[in-house]
Parts: C-alpha cells; structure tokens; sequence
C-alpha cells in the first residue's frame, strides 16, 4: 500500500503531469466549447471528431504551402468550417438524420485525411514558447499554464467569448430558446434551423482551432491517426458538465487528468498494463458518463430534428 501512495505522490507532484494535463484539457476545451455552443441550441455534433481531423489537415496543408503559422490557422479554421458545412446543411436544412450525417463524416474524413495525406506529406513544424512573466514561475500549474508554446493562449480569450456570445447577446438569447423549445421560438420569428446551422458553424470555428492548436502547439506533425477518438471525449465532456460551461472546461479537465496520467505513470518508469493504460481515458469517460450523465438535465429539444408546424 506504501508503494502506491509513493507512485501517487510521484505523479502528483511531477511538473510533466501538469504539463500534459494542460495540453490534452485545452486540445478537447477547443472542441468542447463549440460542442457545447451547438448542443445548447439542440443538436448533437457527432461529427467533432472529422472537425479536428480536418482542421488538422488542412493546417498542416497550409503550412506547408506558405510556411505561416498565422496563416495555417486560418486553413484549419476553413477545414472544421467545410465538415461544419456538410454536416449542418444536411441535417438542418436537408433534415437528415443528424447522427448518420456525422458518424459518415468521420469515417469519410479519416478516409481522406489518410490518402491526402500519403499523397502530399505536409511538413509542419511546433510553435515557439512563450513564458508570461511570474505567472510562469508559480509552483506545478505555473509552467502548465503560463509557460507553454505560443497556440495555446488562443483558448483563453476563446473561453470568455463563448460565454458572452451565449449569455449577453441577443443571438445567445435565441439560441438557447431553440434548443428549448423550438416551436416556441418559431412562433417568435426566430428561424429554428438556420440557428442551428449557426451554432454548428460555431463547432467547426473552435475545433478547426482545436486542430491547429494540435499541430502547432502540442506534437508537431500530422497523421491521420492524430485525434484518436478524443472527439468523442469532448462531446462526452459537454454532457458530463451538465450542458454548462464551466461543467464542461472541468470535465475536460478531469478527462485530460486521465491521459495525462498514462504518460506519467509510463515517463516514471512504474510498470502498468500497456493495455489498461491506453483504454485508460475511455474509461474514466464512461464511469464520468455513467455517474453524472442522468443527473443533469439536457436542452429539451436535444437531437430532435425542427420541422415547422411539427409538435
């Protein structure tokens, strides 16, 4: 028993815990607060996953044609938008099924990524860093959180945006009324579909960051098997936090703390099951889902698709 609470203590107080933690927390809070955006207004996104994938691809793709940083992150901000496109035109415009829309946007993304990927070979390259003064310096989270490569300060002003945007604006006021009670909101004059498509669109802004971020401020290149499922981890988060921001920055939090547990324990030379430790992550999401999910209230009006006149 000595012996694990000693590994514990190790893990706890190594800086490469925290630096990890915070690198997998804001790869999936870029994700999860679009996701969140769009499952307040009643949807459910099933196709973050492509997203990050493209905004991934296309701003390695971007780098390798103008050696621009800046200008890569417009590219992958133009790749989550295209998949963010197909997905809302056809489900809230076309008004097919939502989660067929998404799971085949995944796999055709995966599918592309691959091949354009072998085709074109995209070089791309991390960021520099950038300490911010005494923040930096703090004990543990200083590091983590003010000491990392430049992308990842991107999400801070996002966060407080996204905030604003669903609370303090009239349009954040209609999107959450559409995610509530559709019909209602039709009655009012507000177009129910084309706020949804809006919020969507909003998905595939922040994981086409997501995707940027991933390529420039945390491993430095691309594969197509870059995301690994951790899509579906922030779409686990946004229900896991009870549709709520702040719930769903802490559920990313917590989830990151499980994949930066595995390289820990691993970095530390603790011998652990190989197997155990790779589905650890996935396995802290379904216990968080199985916990707190039916302990939460969703937006009424949650995957159900809006056609007018419809109750």
């Amino acid at each position: 028993m000595g012996g694990f609470f000693q590994a514990f203590w190790d893990i706890a107080s190594s800086n490469s815990t925290y630096l990890n933690g915070a690198l997998f927390a804001a790869f999936l809070a870029f994700a999860a607060t679009g996701e969140w955006v769009a499952e307040r207004a009643g949807t459910l996104n099933i196709s973050v996953e492509g997203m990050l994938l493209a905004g991934a691809f296309t701003s390695a793709v971007g780098y390798n044609i103008t050696e621009s940083m800046i200008l890569a992150l417009f590219c992958g901000v133009l790749g989550g938008l295209i998949i963010a496109g197909v997905q809302a035109e056809m489900s809230h415009r076309l008004t097919a099924d939502q989660f067929v829309v998404g799971l085949t946007l995944n796999i055709l993304v995966l599918g592309l990524a691959g091949f354009l990927d072998n085709e074109i070979q995209p070089a791309t390259k991390l960021a520099s860093s950038f300490d911010v003064p005494l923040l930096s310096d703090l004990p543990l989270i200083g590091q983590a959180l003010f000491g990392q490569r430049w992308p990842f300060y991107v999400l801070y002003p996002l966060i407080p945006f996204t905030w604003w945007l669903v609370y303090r604006t009239r349009w954040g006021l209609e999107l959450r009324s559409v995610g509530e009670n559709p019909q209602s909101a039709d009655v009012s004059g507000i177009d129910v579909n084309k706020r949804r498509r809006q919020s969507i669109y909003y998905a595939g802004f922040t994981s086409g960051l997501g995707g940027w971020f991933l390529i420039f401020g945390q491993i430095g290149l691309f594969e197509d098997s870059v995301i690994g499922g951790r899509g579906f981890i922030a779409i686990a988060a946004v229900i896991f936090g009870g549709w709520t921001l702040r719930g769903t920055l802490a559920g990313c939090i917590i989830f990151a703390g499980a994949l930066s547990f595995r390289l820990s324990v691993q970095g530390l030379g603790y011998e652990v099951n190989s197997e155990l430790l790779q589905s650890l992550p996935f396995i802290v999401t379904l216990l968080g889902m199985a916990i707190f999910a039916h302990r939460v209230r969703a937006p009424a009006a949650l995957a159900q698709p809006f056609v007018r006149g419809l109750k």
